[in-house]
C-alpha cells in the first residue's frame, strides 16, 4: 500500500522554495516596518497564498481577503459584546457560514473568514477588539498582496507546469496537433 502520491509538477522545485522563502521575507519585512503589532501573519498569509501561477491564486486571493474582512470584522463586534463566549463564537462561525453562502464565496474563504475570527476573538489581548480585528485584517491582507504581486512578478516557468516529458513549456502533442 502506497502511502503517498505526487506529480512531478506538485513538488517544490527550488525556484518555487526561493520564491516562497523571498515572498514571505518581504511580508514580514514591510509589516514589520509599518509597525503591524503582530507582523508573522503577514508571512503566513504569504505561504498560504503562494501557488504556481497567478491564473490558480488571483480569485482565492481576493476571496481570502474579502473573508479575512468579514472574519475580523464579526470577530471584533463579537469580542467586544460577547468576549470569548463559547456559545457567541460558535454563532460567530455559523453567521459567517451564512454570509460567505449570501456572498457566494468558496469554502476555503469560508475557513480563512473563520480562522481571523478565531485568532481575533480566542487569544487574549489588551488592545481594543476592533483595533486587533484592524490590524489583522490589514496583516492578512498585506500577505495575501505581496504573495500575489511575487507570482505575478517571478512567475514559475511553464514547462514545470506541463505535462511531465513536456518540451519547450508546450503540451506533449502539441506540434503534432498543429501540424495536423
Amino acid at each position: 500500500m502506497k502511502l503517498w502520491t505526487w506529480k512531478e509538477e506538485d513538488l517544490p522545485w527550488p525556484s518555487h522554495a526561493l520564491r516562497t522563502a523571498a515572498a514571505a521575507a518581504i511580508s514580514l519585512l514591510i509589516a514589520r516596518l509599518v509597525g503591524l503589532p503582530e507582523a508573522y501573519w503577514a508571512a503566513i498569509s504569504t505561504l498560504v497564498v503562494m501557488q504556481s501561477t497567478l491564473e490558480a491564486t488571483l480569485m482565492l486571493s481576493i476571496e481570502r481577503i474579502v473573508a479575512s474582512s468579514m472574519g475580523a470584522l464579526v470577530g471584533a463586534i463579537n469580542s467586544n459584546y460577547f468576549g470569548s463566549s463559547l456559545v457567541a463564537f460558535a454563532i460567530s462561525i455559523f453567521l459567517l457560514g451564512l454570509l460567505s453562502f449570501a456572498f457566494r464565496l468558496k469554502k476555503t474563504a469560508f475557513r480563512y473568514a473563520g480562522v481571523t475570527l478565531a485568532i481575533v476573538v480566542l487569544v487574549p489581548r489588551t488592545s481594543p477588539p476592533f483595533t486587533v480585528a484592524w490590524h489583522r485584517f490589514i496583516e492578512v491582507s498585506l500577505g495575501i498582496l505581496v504573495g500575489l504581486a511575487v507570482v505575478a512578478l517571478w512567475p514559475e516557468r511553464e514547462s514545470r507546469l506541463k505535462e511531465p516529458g513536456a518540451r519547450d513549456g508546450r503540451e506533449a502533442g502539441t506540434a503534432e496537433k498543429q501540424k495536423g
